[in-house]
């Protein structure tokens, strides 16, 4: 089976009420949610046309709303040790879910939440254009990127290179199989944003994506944004305060 090491392959948000953020995010982004079987319970996957590519999940008490990231690694074990080494905190060992796969999560050194995954399938490929309401992006907001790329790269193998931003500083690109899989960015000091991955959303038009987001209930805490040669970029909080982000990327990046 072919698993593509260090691509982040799922994405799991986590809330009191994930019927609320069905309502939200399905006509928000066009997918739909279907109930599958998971031992005694029901998980709630998300599709996005025919692709399963993420979940909606009941949280545990005091657990905040947010997106989880899932990282893909061909050995769980060896990376979650790894991991601890490179001076991670562990959160959850890696532990069997089922005919599905095996999972872990941890803190990075700098705070952010992170999983782990090793699915009993193949991975999903890598298409050839990303489709529209597939996840385009995953972005590490950090108060110490040099830190987080150390401990990346000795975790769990990226390299990375850097792209001059002017003001807005450094940043990092985190390369795994040939491939650039995520960015790290230093978060301002004025910012009171926690350490957090920051997932991204493939649409079709950024403004019009902005818009509906607010008339659903979310917040656009970064308006439509160009960004040049990559694409137009827009950052929300949804209804119940779950971060995340948007593109409509230049036609040779999609």
């Amino acid at each position: 089976m072919s698993y593509l090491h260090g691509k982040f392959i799922w994405f799991e948000h986590v809330s009191d009420d994930p019927a609320k953020a069905r309502a939200f995010y399905e006509p928000l982004f066009g997918w739909h949610v279907e109930g599958m079987p998971m031992g005694d319970q029901r998980y709630e996957m998300i599709h996005n046309g025919s692709d399963g590519i993420g979940g909606l999940m009941k949280a545990q008490p005091g657990e905040p709303t947010a997106w989880r990231s899932y990282i893909s690694v061909e050995d769980i074990a060896a990376s979650y040790q790894a991991a601890l080494a490179a001076g991670a905190r562990g959160v959850m060992p890696p532990t069997p879910f089922g005919p599905v796969g095996v999972g872990a999560s941890l803190v990075d050194p700098t705070g952010a939440a992170v999983s782990l995954w090793h699915s009993a399938d193949a991975d999903r490929p890598d298409p050839e254009r990303i489709p529209i309401g597939d996840w385009y992006w995953d972005e590490l907001w950090t108060p110490d990127a040099r830190k987080a790329v150390t401990f990346y790269e000795q975790a769990l193998g990226y390299i990375h290179t850097e792209m001059n931003m002017g003001d807005q500083g450094t940043y990092f690109l985190l390369h795994a199989g040939g491939k650039p899989r995520a960015g790290v960015f230093q978060s301002p000091p004025d910012k009171a944003a926690p350490p957090m991955w920051l997932p991204y959303v493939h649409v079709a038009d950024c403004d019009a994506t902005a818009a509906k987001a607010a008339e659903l209930g979310g917040h656009v805490f970064m308006p439509p944004t160009d960004v040049p040669d990559v694409g137009r970029i827009a950052a929300m909080f949804d209804p119940q305060g779950a971060p995340i982000a948007f593109i409509r990327s230049t036609p040779a990046q999609g």
